[in-house]
């Protein structure tokens, strides 16, 4: 296996990180462990489980893919409260008006 330099900086993609996180979390085995087979710094390792931890536990701030989605569903939330208040209205009018005949 190559050897990193202190100034060369590896990249991981996202299914790669996690299954590491998964292998820690579901074998149980201790980080260190996992980073040494997987060829990975042991802080690198522990940093990614301890986001996962708490993601799993609500306590994490929101992705930027869920800051997202979570715009996208206020504003679809917005348009489907003012056609539900329109639909309302029109409903109420449309009484209104059958009675008055």
């Amino acid at each position: 296996m190559e050897e990193v330099t202190a100034m060369e900086r590896r990249r991981f993609d996202r299914e790669f990180r996690e299954g590491a996180v998964r292998i820690v979390r579901e074998t149980g085995k201790p980080i260190a462990q996992v980073a040494r087979e997987l060829g990975l710094n042991e802080g690198t390792l522990g940093r990614w489980v301890n986001l996962d931890r708490r993601a799993r536990a609500g306590e994490g701030a929101l992705s930027e893919s869920e800051r997202e989605e979570l715009t996208r569903l206020r504003k679809e939330n917005a348009e489907l409260a003012m056609e539900r208040n329109v639909l309302k209205r029109s409903a109420a009018l449309w009484v209104k008006e059958a009675m008055g005949r």
